[in-house]
């Protein structure tokens, strides 16, 4: 059965931190001692592989980062079919924007695909860093601003491109995370039938 639970701190609490530090630095700058404040209010968790942690229906109360595994992040349309908005890998953010913003019930599952380990921020955590530290809020918003603009980007690739380019670039963008996934995975994340994605390989593979 999949699982939930605390992971005890240790030296691999300390490389998880590191990862989280290196991510945050690479939208701006933080005085060291704001950085330090904000990294102690992230807490430590591993997800075994099928564990929830966000389930459709439930509101988003926690913001993560993923240090080790892997993630999808889906819904479920009219006809019952998942589809995958993005996978989450190390050195990813994890949450559902709108329900952890707006407190309003989530339309997202998410799931882990590996056994995975995550540091995780409350919601009152994050408001009260960034009513006691200045700096963070304009550097969340850039970081925003980027989870926007790739998602944007997802959107329109979506509309303009058939399904065999984005396949390709799917691969040449992410080359090790296709490697950890199914076809059926791809194949959701893509919009299209598994059955679809078997025949854009194969065609794919004949002119190689």
């Amino acid at each position: 059965m999949a699982t939930v639970s605390r992971l005890p701190l240790a030296s691999s609490h300390v490389v998880a931190t590191t990862l989280l530090q290196e991510n945050i630095t690479r939208y701006g700058a933080l005085p060291p001692e704001q950085l330090a404040q904000f990294l102690a209010l992230f807490n430590p968790l591993t997800i075994s592989k099928k564990g929830v942690f966000l389930r459709e229906g439930d509101v988003c109360e926690r913001e993560a980062f993923v240090t080790k595994g892997l993630f999808r992040v889906y819904y479920t349309d009219n006809q019952g079919v998942e589809q995958v908005l993005y996978f989450a890998m190390e050195d990813w953010w994890l949450t559902d924007i709108d329900s952890f913003a707006h407190q309003r019930p989530s339309q997202l599952t998410i799931e882990a695909l590996e056994d995975s380990e995550i540091l995780v921020i409350s919601r009152q955590d994050k408001d009260l860093a960034y009513a006691t530290l200045p700096a963070l809020d304009r550097l969340f918003r850039r970081m925003t601003e980027q989870t926007h603009v790739a998602l944007q980007r997802r959107l329109l690739d979506a509309l303009g491109k058939t399904a065999d380019r984005r396949y390709v670039e799917f691969r040449q963008r992410y080359p090790t995370l296709v490697q950890r996934l199914s076809n059926i995975q791809v194949a959701a994340y893509l919009g299209i039938s598994h059955e679809f994605l078997s025949k854009i390989r194969r065609k794919i593979t004949t002119k190689v």
